[in-house]
């Protein structure tokens, strides 16, 4: 196992329904296209690197990268370097793509640099919009359906019932019209947030949630399954992506980058 996740192991994940089922659902085959899914160590960080960093980093034991491709909430606006071309080449180099979108956040929302893009008083709609935009920007770099495509949530404060309400509704409509669109919609946020808030509303039956969960628990050993925030059996298997660390400086081949680091077994891009 270790070999294994040190090395990167691409699998294949049957073709998910468009229609909504709970996140833990058996994944049903359909057709010959596969969703593939990766184990091992990804990196994600704010830009998208130059393809020579991304090939001197091959040295590294990385061999999946996070990239923040489009939304409204995302940090880094600009992404000089990100285009179909460049998801073309990293995939020839063997790296395997996690599309992230960084739509609108929580009306309580924690950090302050995001209340700017917060949630507005249409949550359905705009979380509809904001998929439509996703799925567009996908297609226009390459990433074909079947792809999982990551909905960036940050911290909120979501036992705050109106909060949480809006959040979930917003959620949860991104998640229906990504699935119609034939694209797999995952999560990320914090473990003791955004995730915990989806895992509550999963025991309440609730439907329309993301398929794949992706939670940030720093300053901890690297683990998928072993999460507090969720039950053992939810998001499993293939389904669960821990961001362990942050903002760390790491340099491989002559390249130094900032990155936050993760430990995944879960849907990566199909790119054209």
């Amino acid at each position: 196992m270790i070999i294994a996740l040190l090395l990167g192991v691409l699998l294949v994940l049957p073709e998910p329904g468009l229609a909504s089922a709970a996140p833990e659902a058996p994944v049903r085959a359909a057709g010959a296209a596969r969703t593939p899914v990766f184990q091992g160590w990804a990196f994600d960080s704010c830009l998208a690197p130059p393809l020579d960093t991304m090939r001197r980093w091959r040295a590294s034991n990385y061999r999946a990268v996070g990239v923040y491709y489009g939304g409204r909430g995302r940090a880094c606006q600009r992404q000089p370097n990100l285009s179909r071309s460049w998801m073309r080449t990293v995939k020839r180099m063997g790296w395997r793509v996690l599309p992230v979108y960084v739509g609108s956040q929580a009306p309580c929302v924690t950090a302050q640099h995001k209340k700017g893009v917060r949630i507005g008083r249409h949550p359905v709609r705009q979380g509809t919009r904001e998929a439509r935009d996703a799925v567009r920007r996908a297609r226009s770099l390459g990433i074909r359906r079947r792809s999982p495509l990551y909905l960036d949530m940050e911290a909120y404060t979501y036992k705050k019932a109106a909060c949480g309400r809006t959040t979930l509704s917003f959620v949860r409509a991104w998640d229906r019209e990504v699935r119609h669109r034939g694209y797999v919609p995952g999560f990320y946020s914090s473990a003791d947030s955004g995730v915990r808030h989806m895992e509550v509303a999963r025991r309440a039956g609730v439907r329309d949630l993301p398929s794949v969960m992706w939670f940030a628990r720093w300053h901890t050993r690297p683990h998928l399954y072993r999460e507090p925030s969720l039950r053992r059996h939810a998001w499993h298997p293939r389904r669960r992506i821990h961001q362990y660390a942050g903002n760390v400086k790491e340099r491989h081949g002559g390249r130094t980058l900032v990155i936050d680091r993760n430990l995944v077994h879960a849907p990566v891009a199909r790119i054209r």
